[in-house]
């Protein structure tokens, strides 16, 4: 920091370091009133913000009533907000306060000033520990502290996608290192291979909860170690396996070092699933025999499944294998073989060992991340219960919900703190609380909506402008980039991950019909997409690449655009800011997906294939679905069906209903639509009643168990 701050504001630092500023009005209010100009150029990092305050606004804020006032109400409400045992998990579950549940996964999106994370997996994750946080339920968390973490996604004047890998600033994060109940620096050893690598541990508050992230960048390491933990699904198989022996292994030391034991442990997906093998081995030392400490394991974890793509499952050999975690079958007296078998799948070589297998075996509760996607799941992982029916394989879904004082925006949460009443954050999985937005006056939704979309192409006017002055993008791009999006036209949102899958291209199938769709001089359309490719997927990036060249295609004057390095930051204003948020993977290959719930939650509809939530989420009145054909056909011939479902309903009933204006400009019959997707979907798809369910179904059952047995060992 270049200079302290004044002894009234010192507990700004601490209010920086805990991330409940990052979705509380009161936290952001402080930070942006500090200093506006500077708050949007460090891109909303209050860290960076105070390092780069400038002398004299703080001697002005010293004597500014309005900031103190809004400095003071900040702390208060932080300070309850943290020392608070009136919460939900504590009046629901009284019983279990002492428990804890520890909760693994490889990426976790935070906020933009905490680049640990890629796409979607990692979302969830942080909605998943800010919802913890907001309930009361006792989770702590366990990552990676990537030095570089996913990329930054650049394109270049042919349209082609560049990974740029750049070295995080520890500084401008709010992490320290973690301390053990000694007061000493955390740190613990993993073995891989022949060697002992180690791992500082470093920790990140998030309300309530706190995220423990290993990192390997310490000189004790090999140059090679130390790259370890410096990129989000980087290398080859063998640096992925190290990670994944890391995380797991790792994961768990780590929390016994700072003093953490966990009653009951969830893998979010199957990187972290070697937590189950350390704890086996922890089972073991202690005297069990091995049937007992894979039964002891069993009982206490819980796993969540989040593809239905291959692809998205880690397989490793043999070779690989034994390389690696040899140690661990000698030093506790079993062999390669009883090791391969926690994670033999029987549709793949037997000498192949299967990161989501070793999960579902030794997890008491197994789910997927939405009622399709619980189906699917049952199908791919069948085999693993021979002799049992689709029926009666026991994997469950519980479908993913979003944040919503993250992911909400600020003009929407005066509109239903107006309607709703104050509280509405506290009563957002309340169905019939969101009864009465089908009573906000048409007029005022329209406006606020109208509002957000300004603001949206604003944002992008800025990027494209800031490109500009800074000679990162050329005049060919200018077009690109949104510059000649205008607020009068439907716009349509599109932003994931470019897996081939999720057919970001389909909308192109037919170039003519989509020409007449967007340039109609009454009713014009605009689409911005965005998303990143993973480095590896060639595929995806000739995926963007042909939409890049849509985007600066003179012949479609403007109405495609597409904006490069999608983040946190970026989907905020496209989810809150266009008019139609559009989906269409290719069934039944979308696990659950959560952008178009934040888009619903700020009464943005979702024009989707049945896949995914919105196969669950869809009434017929809250937005337009893209039917499923009766009988099974080939992929060429689902994409064309698709397309023609997307046209059709954009030719014959999004855009009518849209231009349908009255008088004043509003159309009534689109506000109808715009409230049915806030009433359905705000309540149902919240991570509130995301973690309630995870909780009833998962957590809180298995800490009975496992006070069950601690009093049966205390007896014994």
């Amino acid at each position: 920091m270049k200079h302290a701050l004044p002894s009234e504001f010192t507990n700004l630092s601490e209010l920086a370091h805990n991330l409940w500023w990052s979705w509380s009005p009161q936290g952001r209010e402080v930070f942006s009133y500090f200093d506006p100009t500077l708050w949007r150029l460090t891109h909303h990092n209050p860290i960076k913000q105070m390092q780069e305050i400038d002398l004299n606004r703080l001697e002005v804020l010293r004597q500014d009533v309005v900031f103190i006032r809004k400095y003071t109400a900040a702390m208060k409400a932080f300070h309850e907000y943290l020392d608070a045992k009136d919460h939900w998990f504590g009046r629901t579950y009284p019983h279990l306060a002492g428990g804890t549940i520890a909760y693994f996964s490889a990426e976790f999106g935070l906020h933009r000033s905490v680049p640990l994370y890629s796409g979607g997996l990692g979302i969830l994750a942080g909605d998943h520990l800010k919802e913890a946080s907001d309930l009361g339920v006792p989770i702590v968390a366990v990552g990676f502290m990537y030095n570089q973490a996913y990329f930054r996604q650049v394109i270049d004047t042919h349209g082609w996608q560049e990974a740029v890998y750049e070295s995080v600033d520890r500084g401008l994060m709010p992490i320290e290192l973690a301390r053990t109940p000694a007061g000493e620096l955390a740190k613990v050893h993993v073995r891989i291979g022949q060697r002992e690598v180690a791992c500082l541990v470093w920790q990140i508050r998030v309300g309530r909860v706190t995220l423990l992230l290993l990192d390997t960048d310490s000189p004790e390491n090999s140059p090679e170690d130390r790259q370890l933990t410096a990129r989000l699904y980087g290398g080859n198989h063998h640096t992925r396996l190290c990670q994944e022996l890391l995380l797991g292994i790792g994961g768990v030391r780590a929390l016994r070092a700072v003093g953490y034991a966990p009653q009951v442990w969830h893998a979010n997906e199957g990187h972290p699933a070697f937590l189950l093998i350390e704890r086996i081995g922890e089972g073991l030392k202690q005297g069990l025999s091995w049937n007992d400490a894979l039964d002891h394991v069993r009982i206490s974890t819980i796993f969540t499944t989040h593809t239905p793509v291959p692809a998205g499952h880690d397989v490793f050999s043999a070779d690989l294998i034994r390389e690696h975690c040899q140690w661990w079958w000698e030093e506790l007296g079993f062999t390669q073989e009883d090791f391969m078998a926690l994670g033999r799948h029987p549709e793949y070589p037997s000498d192949h060992f299967h990161m989501t297998a070793l999960a579902i075996r030794l997890a008491s509760f197994v789910n997927g991340v939405s009622r399709e996607h619980e189906h699917v799941s049952r199908k791919m992982f069948q085999v693993l219960w021979p002799g049992q029916t689709l029926d009666q394989v026991p994997i469950h879904s519980v479908t993913n919900g979003v944040h919503v004082p993250t992911w909400v925006a600020p003009e929407m949460d005066v509109l239903y703190a107006k309607h709703l009443g104050s509280d509405w954050r506290e009563r957002c999985d309340d169905q019939v609380l969101w009864q009465r937005i089908m009573d906000v006056p048409d007029a005022e939704i329209w406006e606020v909506r109208r509002f957000l979309k300004r603001k949206m192409l604003i944002f992008l006017r800025q990027r494209v402008r800031l490109g500009w002055t800074d000679g990162t993008i050329d005049p060919t791009q200018v077009l690109a980039g949104g510059a000649l999006f205008e607020p009068h036209p439907l716009t349509i949102g599109f932003a994931r991950r470019f897996a081939t899958y999720k057919r970001a291209a389909l909308l192109f199938a037919n170039l003519d019909r989509l020409r007449a769709i967007l340039l109609n001089p009454w009713r014009p359309v605009q689409i911005v997409f965005a998303g990143k490719a993973h480095p590896a997927d060639q595929p995806g990036r000739d995926l963007i690449h042909r939409i890049y060249q849509y985007a600066k295609a003179h012949d479609l004057g403007g109405h495609i655009a597409f904006v490069e390095d999608y983040d946190m930051h970026v989907a905020k204003f496209l989810v809150q800011g266009v008019d139609v948020w559009m989906n269409n993977p290719r069934p039944p290959l979308e696990a659950s997906g959560t952008s178009g719930q934040k888009a619903a939650l700020n009464g943005v509809p979702n024009l989707s294939v049945l896949d995914g939530w919105w196969k669950e989420g869809y009434d017929g009145s809250n937005g337009w679905a893209v039917n499923l054909p009766p009988v099974s056909i080939s992929d060429e011939e689902q994409d064309a069906l698709d397309a023609e479902g997307l046209y059709s309903l954009l030719e014959k009933e999004v855009v009518p209903l849209y231009y349908d204006r009255d008088v004043d400009g509003i159309s009534h019959g689109w506000c109808t639509v715009v409230k049915q997707a806030i009433r359905t979907v705000a309540p149902q798809f919240s991570a509130r009643r995301m973690l309630k369910e995870y909780v009833s179904r998962a957590y809180a059952p298995l800490l009975d168990v496992q006070a069950l047995e601690t009093t049966k060992q205390k007896l014994a």
